[in-house]
């Protein structure tokens, strides 16, 4: 996989929506960091369940604004809470993908890893096949990823760099970043979906 060539169509496909998504991270990231803050202390358990109730439908809305940037579709703000017309589903993928994923880490950190390697196409598989449930999305994606999960982590690590240089501008940066990557992510699932 040409890890150079996807971070070059992931940039190309961003040409003149840098600006127009900050606002899909900005709040994304208000809400999910907002929730943590106003409970960590005394209400943790309550902030915990808070986070896992929004975490799926954001994912979806999410990966739903990064196809249509893959597609060349319009987008807007409110694409970010389309996951929530299918909050059921969206719960359920995201609950069963953390319990899994958790169960695997508590043998290790790399079977953990390899599980959430596994399971990262659920939500593009979801998003492109709205009658699909929860289970069979994610069945689905660990036979997609079957023969690509190290190809998708050194996708991920060539992106270190802006991650730092992110964290160094106190997180500022991220506003960019994650569109950089996940459009990155999105161009990724869409070669090995043509495989």
């Amino acid at each position: 996989m040409n890890y150079t060539e996807i971070r070059r169509e992931a940039r190309e496909l961003l040409r003149g929506l840098w600006t127009p998504l900050i606002p899909v991270w900005f709040f994304y990231m208000v809400i999910m960091f907002g929730v943590n803050a106003i409970f960590r202390d005394e209400l943790y358990i309550l902030s915990l369940l808070i986070s896992l109730g929004l975490g799926g439908p954001f994912l979806l809305g999410l990966t739903g604004i990064f196809l249509k940037v893959y597609n060349k579709q319009e987008f807007e703000l409110g694409n970010l809470f389309d996951g929530f017309k299918d909050f059921s589903r969206a719960l359920s993928a995201y609950l069963l993908m953390s319990l899994y994923i958790f169960l695997w880490l508590l043998l290790l950190i790399v079977p953990g890893i390899i599980a959430a390697l596994g399971y990262s196409m659920t939500f593009f598989i979801m998003a492109e096949d709205p009658d699909l449930p929860a289970t069979e999305a994610m069945q689905k994606s660990k036979q997609m990823m079957f023969g690509h999960k190290t190809e998708l982590f050194v996708l991920g690590l060539t992106f270190i760099g802006w991650i730092i240089l992110g964290a160094l501008s106190f997180g500022i940066g991220f506003l960019w970043l994650n569109s950089y990557w996940y459009t990155a992510y999105t161009i990724f699932y869409k070669k090995i979906k043509e495989n």
